[in-house]
């Protein structure tokens, strides 16, 4: 374990580095930072952190440059994440609370977390595993066609035009909506089948193929796998980022769903932020960047992650706190909904 002294120099060979994408040598760390020792100290105790693998000199004569290691302590040991500006935090407020629904608080989530932190941002939708009916509306559009849509706790909007009905008349369409409202209301929608399993035979016989058509639809739209899905944005910000794996790769691996999912996923505790670095990411394209992820949800129950993927040489205190921000915004806008 490095004493505090040392300590004090990894951070400053950090932040030094990522605020300027130069190696940093002894005498820099001197003038910039008041480290409180002399320049043979720092250059000893640079000696000591190569050694133990927290910094590299990538050329003869260069400076340090932090490692994966490097990195690692340092934000295991960040004693705060930096605040957001009252200006910022009330940014973020109105952008997301514009929203109306979940595309919409998806669609704003991932833009405002691209500009606050200048990587690539990313937001995967609630899944249907923790969400809940809060209301079914079925809306006559003539003799034979009815509007279905299914409104969810975590702000999920389903809307489904279902046609070629037998018969739709208007009180017809209203005893069934009040039928699946006091049936499904407050229901996981991974429990809606067995709850809906016997809804058509409480109904007279000649109102029964309009239930049978409307649940028929009902239940494959809860099928879709909507937990498989995230989006993207800010990709261009890697352009002026050298990595030491290719851009290429990094970008065919942020297409694939799956590997983003897997990657948010491994991220431990979902109420927790997490950070993972260089090669601790598990798909080999990834392994120059860093992910900083944490769960959104509704009050205790977390539905879904954000994040950001950027460089390694990031900084942390500020990307770290721009995430758990935007994600606790985002968690009080669908309380509100």
């Amino acid at each position: 374990m490095l004493d505090d002294r040392k300590l004090a120099v990894l951070r400053a060979i950090v932040e030094d580095y990522v605020s300027t994408n130069e190696p940093v040598g002894s005498k820099a760390l001197g003038e910039r930072y008041a480290l409180g020792v002399s320049p043979a100290t720092i250059r000893n105790d640079m000696v000591a952190l190569e050694e133990e693998g927290y910094i590299t000199q990538p050329h003869t004569s260069a400076g340090r440059v932090p490692t994966d290691k490097g990195y690692r302590l340092f934000v295991d040991r960040l004693s705060t994440v930096k605040p957001l500006s009252t200006a910022e935090r009330r940014a973020i407020e109105t952008f997301l609370s514009g929203a109306v629904d979940l595309e919409e608080i998806v669609t704003r989530t991932v833009r405002l977390l691209a500009q606050l932190t200048r990587q690539v941002a990313v937001v995967q939708y609630p899944s249907l595993t923790r969400s809940a009916v809060q209301h079914i509306e079925l809306v006559p559009l003539g003799l034979q066609r009815v509007m279905m849509v299914l409104i969810t706790d975590t702000g999920r909007v389903e809307q489904r035009v279902i046609d070629g009905l037998e018969s739709a008349e208007e009180h017809e369409v209203e005893n069934l909506r009040l039928l699946l409202n006091q049936t499904l209301v407050g229901t996981w929608l991974t429990e809606v089948p067995p709850a809906v399993s016997d809804l058509p035979s409480r109904l007279p016989p000649e109102e029964r193929p309009l239930a049978a058509a409307v649940l028929s639809v009902l239940l494959e739209s809860l099928v879709e796998k909507h937990e498989e899905k995230v989006v993207l944005g800010g990709t261009a910000n890697l352009a002026s980022v050298d990595f030491s794996t290719s851009l290429r790769e990094i970008l065919e691996a942020l297409e694939e769903n799956v590997v983003l999912i897997r990657l948010l996923g491994e991220a431990g505790d979902p109420s927790m932020l997490t950070v993972r670095i260089g090669a601790e990411n598990s798909h080999q394209g990834l392994q120059s960047t860093s992910i900083v992820s944490a769960g959104y949800g509704v009050g205790d129950q977390s539905l879904a992650k954000l994040g950001v993927v950027g460089p390694t040489r990031m900084d942390y205190p500020g990307t770290m706190g721009a995430v758990r921000a935007v994600a606790r915004y985002v968690g009080q806008i669908l309380a509100g909904q």
